[in-house]
Parts: structure tokens; sequence; C-alpha cells
């Protein structure tokens, strides 16, 4: 259904090109999703958006393409807490494939083993795009993480790390690891000096937050590949952690503002954020392997 409630997005790009990067054995995208086909993965109706289809098997292509051998298949808000979608993408391959899933705070021990043992290695707590997803606030989080913990599993969280001045101190007294999506969604244009991007950092810098190098188009004020504007962001960010730094395409790049990236052109980023070779084998190879739990 597309219409003024649910608006449409646009499709991805169907041609990846093969990246300058040639990608290390083992590498894995950390951040991606899977929609559709709707008549077997119906969409929440609290979702703000309605994406094409981007199936599997796409996704798949685009990874060949890149050179990319693993994947972490994220919760997208459209589907509210019903997994199914990228659940059963991850049974296709659970050697190769990880799953962050959305639970309700009420969702059973039973239930959280049967996921985990489908592959899950956290949950997302999006508090930016809500939808139909659960945990609307930190708080209501902070309640339910002691469950997960006991399993392993870190949170994700998608959140504008600037707008929240008590974010470090929130991150530093969770019981679990969390993770901070799309280089902590700031605008770039509000510059490396942002108070609260210098907090975000500092918790970074203590270890127990990990962050996605994905969506570089979302914090742009350009429009284009390589987004100049925001690699001093991603630099920072990598310089203080470099054994704390994931990258993602964001595949198929929902409710994208911009012109559509083309996926070869986001692995090539690395080659500016992440200059030296072994840094960026720590990114794609061995930061994900001992996160999500790759042999």
């Amino acid at each position: 259904m597309h219409d003024a409630m649910f608006p449409g997005c646009a499709p991805f790009d169907p041609n990846p090109r093969r990246p300058r990067l040639r990608a290390p054995s083992g590498a894995c995208d950390c951040h991606a999703h899977v929609f559709g086909p709707a008549d077997r993965y119906p969409y929440s109706p609290k979702r703000g958006y309605t994406p094409p289809d981007a199936p599997f098997a796409a996704y798949r292509r685009m990874h060949e393409a890149l050179g990319i051998e693993r994947g972490v298949l994220t919760q997208p808000s459209v589907y509210g807490t019903d997994n199914r979608a990228i659940l059963d993408a991850v049974a296709t391959a659970p050697q190769h494939l990880r799953a962050i899933v959305a639970v309700d705070a009420d969702v059973s021990d039973e239930e959280l083993r049967r996921l985990d043992a489908a592959g899950a290695r956290g949950i997302r707590v999006n508090l930016v795009d809500k939808g139909g997803m659960p945990f609307a606030t930190f708080s209501e989080f902070e309640r339910f993480a002691g469950r997960i913990a006991e399993l392993g599993w870190h949170v994700e969280f998608l959140v504008h790390v600037h707008e929240y001045p008590n974010l470090a101190a929130r991150l530093r007294a969770l019981p679990v690891p969390s993770v901070v999506g799309h280089l902590g969604y700031m605008r770039s244009s509000e510059g490396l000096h942002n108070e609260g991007f210098r907090r975000f950092l500092d918790v970074v810098a203590e270890g127990r937050c990990w962050v996605k190098l994905t969506g570089a188009y979302r914090v742009t004020t350009g429009e284009h590949a390589p987004y100049p504007d925001v690699a001093p962001l991603a630099r920072a960010l990598v310089e203080t952690r470099p054994d704390r730094m994931l990258w993602g395409t964001d595949w198929p790049h929902p409710i994208c503002k911009v012109p559509m990236p083309n996926d070869g052109d986001l692995l090539d980023l690395l080659l500016d954020w992440a200059p030296e070779e072994t840094t960026r084998r720590r990114i794609l190879v061995d930061n994900p392997a001992r996160l999500y739990g790759f042999a």
C-alpha cells in the first residue's frame, strides 16, 4: 500500500559496480535489510513507509559483486517485531549470516532462546524512525536490558547522538555492549566539535560501544559519494577505536533522501576513512567476527 500515510521509497540500484577495494576473505556487511514479498511478509500497520521489494536473492547478488562473504541483517521498522523475513534469510546460510531482531519487553525467555538458536545476536532499539518498533524510550529498554545480557547479546541503537545530553552516561550504565548505527546519525554540518559528538567519541574510546560506519548518505549535506563532508566524522571514529568499528551497506537504502548510492561506492569509502589495509581488515573481518560470533 502506497499512500500519504505509508509513503513509498526509491528502489535500490540493481547494478552494484565492482569496487576498487578488494574485500578480504571473511568480509562482513554488518547492516542491511530485506523486504517482501509483502504477501508473505506483511508490513506493520504502524510503519512509517512502504519499501519496494528487496528480496534476499538481490541482497546476495549485491554481496557477490562487492566480494562480501558474511552479512548481518537488521530488523527494519516496517516489520515491527515480526522477524520472519530476516530469520528465514539467515536460515539459508547460518554459517555466514546473523540477525539483529526486534522484540517486545514481554517476550518470553523461550522465544529469546529460539531467536538465539536461529542466529540472532542482538536487538534493535530504533529511537528515530520508530514505525512499529518496541521501546519508545531509552528508559523502557534499560528496564529490559538484563534479559539479553544472559544470552551474550548486544543492543543496537538508532539514535541521534548529539540530541541526547546524557547518552554517554546511559550507555556506560547498560549491562550489555551497545552498537550505534549510521556514524552516530548526526548531520555532518554539526561538525567534529559538536559537544554531543565529542561525548560520543569519549564513550566509544572506552570500548563497550561499537559504531557502524553506515548511512553516510543519511548524514551528508551533499548528494553523491564519496560524501567528503562525512569523512572527518568517520575518520575521527576510526582513529578513536578501530577495534570497535563495523561497516555496512544499509542496503536497500530505505527512505534515501539523496540520489540512490551504488553499493560499490559505499565500500570504497573505506579507502579514505581507513587508509591502512590492516585497519580495514579489522573493520571488515575481525571486528564483526568477534561481535557476531562468526567462526
